[in-house]
């Protein structure tokens, strides 16, 4: 008698600490590509918006004079090297890196399909996160995720995306997203 009794107790013991060893696990809430999403994106809301880096091309440098956003106003003796000055409508979406209002062109030879310079838009818009994937569980509370980050070409003229879109220019980048379980709730640690 004295056995089961003993038994009972341990037994008893065994469930009610079973039963407070799972109480005090909480599982962690699941993330979903969807929350993970907007958490990326509510940081790059939250961050100044900034005007795209667009790298233009001997194309490019056609399509901004087709589209008047600048003119040729030098011609060097070499005949290959010539400043374009921006226009009014220029200046209204561009800018150059050095504050000044000419494009120096100046390629290596007249075949040289490799030189370019850089303009910046005057239209800022905050970067947007799409085409979440790969969420993974990191371990110790963390999470990962794998997306796009794109630059925003809103209120950019059509012209002007027509020369982002060429080539040696990169309107979207691979990121890798960390999460961490904070207080019970997913949080966003870093973006790499």
């Amino acid at each position: 008698m004295k056995n089961a009794a003993k038994m009972k107790a341990l037994l008893s013991l065994a469930i009610l600490g079973a039963g407070v060893l799972v109480a005090g696990c909480k599982s962690a809430p699941p993330l979903t590509t969807a929350d993970a999403l907007a958490m990326i994106q509510a940081k790059y809301d939250a961050t100044a918006p900034v005007g795209v880096n667009i790298t233009v091309n001997n194309d490019g440098m056609v399509q901004g004079a087709t589209a008047k956003y600048w003119d040729r106003t030098k011609v060097y003796p070499n005949k290959y090297w010539a400043d374009f000055t921006l226009t009014p409508d220029g200046k209204k979406v561009i800018k150059l890196s050095d504050g000044g209002d000419v494009i120096k062109w100046r390629p290596d030879s007249p075949t040289d399909a490799k030189f370019s310079v850089v303009v910046v838009t005057v239209a800022a818009n905050h970067l947007k996160a799409r085409d979440i994937r790969d969420l993974q569980d990191a371990g110790g509370g963390s999470m990962t995720a794998a997306f796009n980050e794109d630059v925003d070409l809103t209120d950019v003229p059509g012209p002007l995306q027509g020369i982002a879109h060429n080539p040696g220019n990169q309107l979207s980048t691979p990121r890798v997203a960390d999460f961490v379980l904070d207080g019970g709730a997913w949080k966003l640690q870093s973006i790499e």
